[in-house]
This record gives structure tokens, sequence and C-alpha cells, in this order.
């Protein structure tokens, strides 16, 4: 089984973590992973690629093994500017950028930033809230949203992530919030997405990597309308895929992706919101077709 070798790159006074697949010199392709997740559930995909691509998938800052943000802080536009960071770093003038969930929305927005620096763009359910969830976060008023922010933070502040006695115990949680894995799935995701630690009294356990504070979502960032002004800006070939049985609102009929230029939506109708995981084979065949 083909293992990534591992890397650091900086950002904002951060040492952020990288895995690599592949040979360097192949044609370079970037997967960001979703929010509460890490780089490792990439694996399946990378190992399909590796004979042919460059395969890079950083933890995003307060996730997998890179470091938390305790001053910088988790706003979009600072996970958009690590990207651009690694990116620099690795020397990289043009490559191919897949995205989930949340990776998927930054890459996006680096898509839009730097148009021409793209080959090839994947986005896995990852244009944010639907139109219908953001109107009602509008109605709420930028007030409260702030307070609610407030009451996240002190709560999210003062927390840490529950201590699992074994690595089955958490797997058991993952299982349960994550219906469609398999059991292979659910052990890789479980084994790299934990951490044993001590609580300082003694007590070990195993805790979820992703920094608690991630949860605390700042409702500040620009606009919707400067989003879609990004989105606009793409220049390359761009896939939306969306699972059916997922939360998320598929942009084909709630009207985003009259927002691209060059952008096609496919539907995977037995998915859930890790459609790549859920649909796999079917998502691999569509990849290579659309980036080969």
């Amino acid at each position: 089984m083909i293992q990534p070798t591992r890397s650091t790159y900086s950002s904002q006074t951060l040492s952020l973590n990288a895995w690599h697949w592949g040979d360097p010199a192949n044609p370079p392709l970037l997967l960001v992973h979703g929010g509460l997740d890490h780089a490792r559930s990439w694996d399946w995909i990378a190992r399909e690629l590796a004979a042919d691509w460059h395969v890079v998938a950083p933890d995003l800052r307060g996730h997998g093994d890179s470091d938390w943000a305790s001053s910088s802080g988790y706003p979009m536009m600072n996970f958009v500017y690590d990207l651009g960071e690694i990116v620099r770093q690795l020397g990289w003038d043009r490559f191919t950028l897949i995205g989930h969930s949340l990776g998927g929305n930054i890459a996006l927005r680096y898509a839009g930033l730097f148009p021409d620096r793209i080959e090839r763009l994947v986005s896995i359910e990852g244009l944010g809230p639907s139109p219908d969830m953001l109107a009602k976060r509008v109605e709420k008023g930028i007030e409260n949203r702030l307070r609610d922010w407030f009451d996240d933070v002190r709560t999210a502040s003062g927390r840490s992530h529950r201590a699992y006695g074994s690595v089955a115990d958490a797997e058991a949680r993952m299982r349960a919030a994550n219906a469609h894995l398999s059991e292979d799935q659910v052990r890789h995701l479980t084994e790299h997405g934990l951490r044993q630690q001590s609580d300082g009294e003694g007590e070990g356990g195993w805790r979820w990597k992703f920094d608690p504070m991630i949860r605390a979502w700042c409702p500040l960032d620009i606009t919707q309308d400067e989003i879609h002004g990004l989105w606009g800006k793409i220049a390359c070939p761009t896939w939306l895929a969306y699972g059916g049985k997922s939360w998320a609102s598929n942009p084909a009929e709630d009207g985003r992706d009259a927002y691209f230029s060059n952008a096609h939506v496919t539907l995977y109708e037995d998915a859930g919101h890790w459609l790549h995981h859920d649909a796999f084979d079917a998502f691999m065949s569509d990849l290579r077709a659309f980036i080969e």
C-alpha cells in the first residue's frame, strides 16, 4: 500500500502539515479537506492518482497535525491565504485543485483570486450554505449573529474534546455520525483523526485533533455578492459535485451554478456529504475523466 511522505510549511507564524504522494516531477494536484476533517481523509483518492500526479494534501490550520491558530484565528480568508502559501512554497505555477466542503469553499475563492494558476477545479459540496439558509441568516441581523458568536467563542474557549477511552469508542462515534462509511473508512478516518493525550491529572484518553474553536465560526466575511463575483472570475473548467442524501443544496437546482462561466454539476443520488467516500468508484471514474 502506498504511504505518503510528510512535510511542513509556514503561514502567518503557524507550522502547517502536508502529505505528499507520487513523483514531484509529475503534474501537481492539491487536495483540500473539509472542516473537522484531516488530510488523510484523501488517502484513497491520492493512492489512485499517485502514479500520474504529484498529489499534496495539507492539514488546514486547526486540523490534523497542523498548528492551532491561537491568535490569527479561523476567518475564511486565512484559510485561503494558507492555500496560497503552500502553493508559493512548493513553487507551483499552475496546478489542479480539488476541495471538499470547507476545502471546496477555500478552493473556489483561491481560483477566483488567481484564475491563471488553476488547470482544473473540483469543488465537492463546497459552495457553502444554500440560498435559503443564507436568507434566514440575514434575517437574524448582524447584531444577533455577532452576539451568538460571542457565546460560541466563550463556550469553545472553555471546553476540550471529549476523551475516548479507546480508539474503538471513537470509531463508534465516527460510525454513528457517518452512516454511509464502510468499516475500513471508519477505522482509517478515526485513526488519523485522533491524538492520545493526558488531561493533566494522570488520566489518558483519545481526543480529536481539530481545534474546538473551529466551531465558533466568525460571521464577519466578504459579502455574498463578492463571493459570487469571485466564482465568476474562475477561468478553468470547474466541476461541482453533490450528494443526493446530503444536507447541502444542489447548485443546479438553487441557481448558484449560474455564477460560474465554465462549470457543470454532478449529483450522486445515493451519497451523502462525503460523496467521494460514499460513491468512491463512480466519483473516481468521473474525476479521472475530468482532470486527465
